[in-house]
């Protein structure tokens, strides 16, 4: 035990010392939140860049008075020629257009908008939206219906999704949350054991390639070996996991301030305009969301320590078999023929997660998913933010514990005959041989 926690201090320390340890630790969350205040400010600067200019010229007679300039769009009317105004849109601003109606617009539904250069699809889509409004207004007179009291119509359901408790209580279930943080655990849990199993390969690459192994070999067992390089990157993985997740809610404070202080940007960027619905709509629809009783639904107890465990499950788990993989090929282009066949458990219930695994966390599908050593770590932290019982949880994480052991044990008789072989290029038949070899 003494030098197995001799190598899980060299493993550490010499990883958490170095400068690219040091630099992806800040960077990533600085380069994660900076992505997300690109996008924000860029959403921002397009929508203040895509106030357009039409010039009408409107041969029907009817239409021109009807279109109404807004924040988005502003219309010029005048009795200019048409080659004249097709003239004047090479020197005119940016994003200026000029729309052509037909006389016969109510017959053909046809228009032209003409533009120096192709058109903005926002403007397109503003001057498809309130011609289609004229032209079903008009449709609703011919019909002699009441234009006024067909837009009072208010058709707006608002859903109280509700969960029952085990106490009988029903509480706000927060379905998008638990979704988007399913997602957000899928794929962190996913990244992090590829990349930090695939920092033990490399390691044991390394070391066997250099043949410092035959010197560490001399002093301690091959499984001692590999269940100290193990822990030792996996307690750096904890280490970074934990400074990326201060560092990340620091950031994001910092952002979420900025970002909610302009909440017309935020409802563009969002996706949506509460402005542009009708009067009675909008206000049925602008009941806003409550964050905090949102992330009051979330057991975040039960979510940190969940993640830590499957992390470390999965993690003790595939690094065991990456270990073994680099102590079987003698460099990383060798090694590509074996990493595929470990991370395709990994890699199917990422994909499913997307669809399957959201969807029906509760399904067969997602159930037996989840209680496998090789997909549980993704599967279940997908379905754990959807309530999942506590039973099933404890089995999960004994299966995978179980699944570790059985694991490491078969990797470590490979590892034991691979990583002092040189020179022979390694084969499912000659791996197992290595496994039946006896001591």
């Amino acid at each position: 035990m003494h030098k197995i926690l001799l190598i899980i201090n060299r493993e550490y320390f010499s990883r958490v010392k170095k400068k690219s340890f040091l630099l992806v630790t800040f960077l990533v969350p600085m380069l994660f939140i900076g992505m997300y205040m690109a996008i924000f400010f860029l959403t921002k600067q397009s929508y203040e860049d895509t106030h357009a200019i039409v010039h009408v010229i409107d041969e029907e007679g009817s239409i021109s008075a009807q279109l109404k300039s807004n924040k988005h769009i502003a219309y010029s009317f005048s009795n200019t020629g048409l080659q004249e105004q097709i003239n004047s849109l090479k020197d005119g601003a940016k994003n200026t257009n000029l729309l052509l109606i037909p006389a016969d617009f109510y017959t053909t539904r046809k228009i032209e908008l003409l533009s120096a250069g192709k058109p903005n699809i926002s403007t397109q889509n503003e001057v498809r939206s309130q011609l289609r409004e004229i032209v079903r207004n008009k449709q609703y007179r011919e019909m002699g219906l009441d234009v006024d009291r067909i837009r009072s119509i208010n058709d707006h359901i608002q859903i109280a999704a509700k969960e029952i408790t085990e106490t009988g209580d029903a509480k706000d279930s927060h379905t998008e949350v638990a979704m988007g943080i399913a997602m957000g655990l899928c794929f962190l849990i996913y990244l992090s054991l590829v990349l930090f199993g695939t920092q033990v390969m490399r390691g044991v690459i390394e070391e066997k390639s250099n043949r410092i192994v035959e010197v560490v070999i001399s002093s301690v067992k091959p499984f001692q070996l590999m269940m100290g390089k193990i822990i030792g990157i996996g307690m750096v993985g904890i280490t970074q996991f934990v400074l990326w997740i201060m560092l990340s809610l620091a950031l994001m404070t910092v952002f979420s301030t900025a970002m909610f202080s302009d909440k017309e940007v935020a409802q563009q960027a969002m996706g949506g305009n509460m402005s542009e619905l009708p009067r009675d709509q909008a206000a049925a629809g602008s009941t806003n969301f409550d964050w905090m009783a949102a992330l009051d639904s979330v057991n975040f107890t039960e979510l940190t320590i969940c993640f830590f465990v499957f992390f470390l499950g999965g993690y003790l788990l595939y690094s065991a078999l990456f270990a073994a993989v680099g102590s079987a090929v003698d460099s990383e282009t060798e090694a590509g023929q074996f990493t595929m066949p470990i991370t395709m458990p990994l890699l199917i219930p990422y994909v499913l997660s997307f669809g399957v695994l959201i969807n029906d966390p509760h399904g067969s599908i997602a159930t037996w998913l989840s209680m496998i050593p090789f997909t549980s770590p993704v599967a279940m932290l997908v379905r754990i933010p959807f309530g999942v019982p506590t039973w099933q949880i404890v089995l999960s994480a004994s299966l995978l514990i179980g699944g570790f052991v059985l694991t490491t044990w078969f990797a470590a008789r490979i590892y034991r005959v691979g990583i002092l072989m040189y020179g022979k290029k390694a084969s499912l038949k000659e791996l197992v041989k290595w496994f039946n070899y006896k001591r």
